[in-house]
């Protein structure tokens, strides 16, 4: 028998939406899918016709998806309409309001993220979640890392953690499988 056949296409800035496709594409491969894993700065994609789910990540920055991604999204709008399909994004301000109790901002940018940007394509997802992210002082500019300044002091009590210098890493990875094995069981 074959095995069912599964397109991950993401967009990054900082890393944090790679090794999360990279970690979706193992836990998948563990329950038995053939995975391919794209990042779309890299690699174009000519053709989602052999896929029976397409599952499409981007990182956020200033609640914008990447242009890499949107620009799949243009591409394969059609085809996405008659596809199994699943969204995620990679935000590291999820993180932070969680821990100061923004549960109507975390509501705001799901739909704005997610809801919206599947309805702007007519996409009927069959799941959509929002990760953890990375925010990187090493390559970010100075008008961000200042915004990102004010909220500093609440990375590690956000249990956001600073995985080399400059480097805040906000994923949970128990919650990046337990999404992916949910994914798989409605395959």
């Amino acid at each position: 028998m074959e095995k069912t056949k599964i397109l991950i296409a993401y967009g990054t800035r900082y890393g944090a939406t790679t090794s999360t496709a990279e970690e979706i594409s193992k836990v998948l491969q563990g329950e038995g899918f053939e995975v391919k894993v794209v990042n779309l700065k890299e690699e174009k994609v000519k053709d989602i016709s052999k896929f029976e789910l397409v599952i499409i990540g981007s990182g956020m920055k200033m609640e914008m998806w990447t242009s890499k991604a949107k620009a799949f999204l243009n591409k394969f709008s059609i085809e996405l309409k008659k596809k199994k399909v699943a969204l995620f994004v990679s935000s590291g301000a999820r993180a932070l309001m969680e821990y100061k109790g923004e549960h109507d901002e975390i509501i705001r940018i799901t739909k704005k993220y997610l809801e919206d940007k599947a309805s702007k394509y007519d996409l009927n997802p069959i799941s959509m979640t929002m990760f953890g992210g990375i925010w990187d002082y090493n390559q970010m500019g100075k008008i961000y890392r200042k915004f990102l300044d004010a909220e500093r002091e609440n990375f590690i009590p956000a249990g956001i953690k600073e995985t080399e210098p400059g480097v805040y890493d906000s994923r949970n990875w128990d919650e990046i499988r337990k999404w992916t094995k949910e994914l798989a069981s409605q395959i």
